[in-house]
C-alpha cells in the first residue's frame, strides 16, 4: 500500500472513529433526556360484534400504552359467526398480527397450537409475564396447556360452566310468566307459545347459527359429533347423534322451530346483536356467572333474568373458553406479552378496552363500581373475552363482596369427566377434515332445529360416517384410555 493511500485509511479510520464517538455521546444525551423511542403497533384481532368507537377507544388505549410499555394498540374485531373461518384464512395466509382471541368453542385453541399458529409462551410468561402467573388461578394455565406447553393466556373469570336460560324480564313481566320450574329445554313450552301469541315480529327462543343445545355430554372436540356421557366412568366415546338424549333435543328444537318460536334463518344467523338491541326476544341460552344478571342487564339496557339449565362442571372449554395467543408470525412477541401482562393486571387499561373511556361510554360510582352513559351503546364489548375480568368495575347493582363470590363460585364447581384430557388429532387429520365438512353441510340446521331429525340424523350419520367419524371415535377411545390409565 502506498505512503499516501495509507495515510488516507489512517485519515478515514480516525475520523470514522470520531464519528462513531460523537454519535455515541449523542445517543446517551438522547437517551438521558427521556426521548422514547418509536412506539410499536400491536396488531390484535379479537371476537364480538364490530364496535363504533373501537378506533377511538383504542386511541386512549394506545395513549396509556405508550407511556407505560412503548406500544400502540390496534385492534380488529370480528362478528361472532364468521370469527373461526376469517382467522383459518388470515392466520393461513400470513396477515400480520401480534395477538388474537382463541378459545375451545371459536378459532379451536387446541388445535391451532398444533398447528403452529400460536407461539409457545412459556418463556414470555417466565420473563414479561410474571403479574399473569401471580394472578392467575393455577387451575387456568395448568388446564390449558397443550402437550406440556402454555400457548394462551386463560381469562380469569368463572372456570365453572353452566348454562342457563336468559329472558328479557320486561317480556316476562309484561305476560307474567312464571319462571319457577325452568330448566329443561321443554320446560320452556308454554312461556314461548305466549310470546309468538302475543308479540310478533319477536324471537322467542333467539337462536343463530352458533347455537348448541344444552346435553349432558363432554366433547372430545367442541362441536364435533364425539363426546363422552357426564358420569359417564368408563368414557366410553360415542357418537352424540346417535344418543337418545341428543335426538330428543333436536326434535323438540324442530317442533319449536315448526311452532315459530325460533327465528326462521336461524341457521344462517352471525349474531343476535341486533335483536338484542331492540329488546325483540324472550329467552336465549348462556353461559352463567356469579351477578350475570347485573352484568346481562346493564350491557343490554334492559333488565334480564336467568334460570339454570344445567349444574356447573368444569370443562376444558370452560378453562380454554376465553383465551389471548400470541401469533407464531409477531414481530414483537415480547412487546405482545408485556400488553397481556398489563390487560390482566391493571385496572385503568383493563376498564378503558372493556367500558370504553371513562365520562364518555361509562361514569364511575365508586372507586371500583361503574355504570354506563347513553354512549355505551357504540362500544359494547363482551367482557369475558378481553383478560381479566375480576379487574372490571363492578356494575352498581352488584354487591361489594361480587369477585369472593366469583372464587367461591370456581370453588364449588365439579370436574367435567375430559377434565385434562387433550385430543391429539395428528392420526386422524385427514379424516378430521372430511368431518369438518360434513359437520359444516348439517350442524347448524340441525341444531337449531330447521330441519326434521328423523330426516337429517340419519343422513348426517351416513356421512360423517363415509368421511372418516368411526376412526376418529376410535383413536380418541384408544387416548382417552390410555389417558384414563394414567390417573388411576
Amino acid at each position: 500500500m502506498s505512503k499516501v493511500r495509507k495515510s488516507f485509511v489512517t485519515t478515514l479510520v480516525l475520523m470514522l472513529a470520531l464519528s462513531l464517538s460523537l454519535s455515541a455521546c449523542g445517543g446517551k444525551k438522547e437517551e438521558s433526556t427521556g426521548t422514547p423511542e418509536k412506539p410499536v403497533e400491536l396488531i390484535w384481532y379479537t371476537i364480538g360484534t364490530p364496535q363504533k368507537d373501537v378506533d377511538r377507544v383504542m386511541e386512549e388505549v394506545s395513549k396509556y400504552t405508550k407511556e407505560k410499555i412503548g406500544a400502540t394498540v390496534k385492534m380488529n374485531m370480528i362478528d361472532w359467526g364468521d370469527y373461526t373461518q376469517k382467522m383459518q384464512v388470515m392466520t393461513a395466509s400470513g396477515t400480520p398480527m401480534d395477538l388474537m382471541f382463541t378459545s375451545s368453542w371459536a378459532f379451536d385453541y387446541v388445535q391451532n397450537a398444533r398447528k403452529g399458529a400460536f407461539l409457545p409462551i412459556d418463556d414470555l410468561l417466565k420473563n414479561q409475564g410474571k403479574g399473569i402467573v401471580d394472578t392467575l388461578d393455577t387451575a387456568f394455565l395448568e388446564g390449558s396447556k397443550v402437550d406440556g406447553h402454555n400457548y394462551g393466556v386463560p381469562a380469569n373469570k368463572e372456570l365453572p360452566a353452566q348454562s342457563v336460560w336468559r329472558f328479557n324480564k320486561n317480556l316476562v313481566d309484561k305476560y307474567k310468566l312464571n319462571l319457577d320450574n325452568v330448566g329443561s329445554l321443554e320446560s320452556l313450552e308454554p312461556l314461548l307459545k305466549t310470546i309468538k301469541e302475543n308479540e310478533p315480529g319477536t324471537y322467542a327462543l333467539a337462536v343463530d347459527k352458533t347455537f348448541n343445545p344444552i346435553v349432558p355430554f363432554d366433547y372430545i372436540i367442541e362441536n364435533m359429533p364425539m363426546a363422552v356421557k357426564i358420569g359417564d366412568k368408563d368414557l366410553k366415546v360415542v357418537n352424540i347423534l346417535e344418543t337418545p338424549e341428543m335426538k330428543q333435543t333436536l326434535e323438540t328444537m324442530h317442533k319449536y322451530y315448526k311452532a315459530g318460536y325460533i327465528p326462521t334463518e336461524a341457521a344462517t344467523l352471525t349474531s343476535l346483536s341486533d335483536v338484542q338491541a331492540t329488546g325483540k326476544w324472550l329467552t336465549d341460552k348462556a353461559t352463567n356467572q356469579p351477578f350475570a344478571d347485573n352484568l346481562w342487564s346493564q350491557s343490554l339496557g334492559y333488565p334480564v333474568v336467568s334460570k339454570a339449565a344445567s349444574p356447573a362442571l368444569i370443562y376444558n372449554w370452560s378453562v380454554m373458553g376465553s383465551m389471548q395467543a400470541i401469533s407464531a408470525n409477531s414481530k414483537y412477541p415480547e412487546k405482545a406479552m408485556e400488553f397481556l401482562n398489563l390487560l390482566n393486571t391493571d385496572p385503568v387499561l383493563r376498564n378503558m378496552i372493556d367500558s370504553g373511556i371513562e365520562g364518555v361510554h361509562y361514569k364511575k360510582v365508586g372507586d371500583d363500581a361503574m355504570e354506563n352513559l347513553p354512549e355505551s351503546k357504540n362500544y359494547d364489548m363482551p367482557t369475558f373475552s378481553l383478560g381479566n375480568v375480576m379487574l372490571t368495575y363492578r356494575d352498581k347493582n352488584d354487591p361489594e363482596n361480587k369477585w369472593d363470590e366469583f372464587k367461591k363460585f370456581n370453588d364449588s364447581g365439579e370436574k367435567a369427566p375430559l377434565l385434562g384430557f387433550n385430543f391429539d388429532p395428528s392420526k386422524v387429520t385427514t379424516e378430521i377434515a372430511a368431518v369438518q365438512n360434513v359437520k359444516e353441510e348439517f350442524w347448524a340446521s340441525l341444531m337449531t332445529g330447521t330441519v326434521d331429525p328423523d330426516k337429517f340424523i340419519p343422513q348426517a350419520t351416513a356421512k360423517f360416517k363415509a368421511a372418516g367419524l368411526d376412526k376418529i371415535i376410535a383413536e380418541a377411545q384408544s387416548q382417552v384410555d390410555a389417558w384414563k390409565a394414567t390417573k388411576k
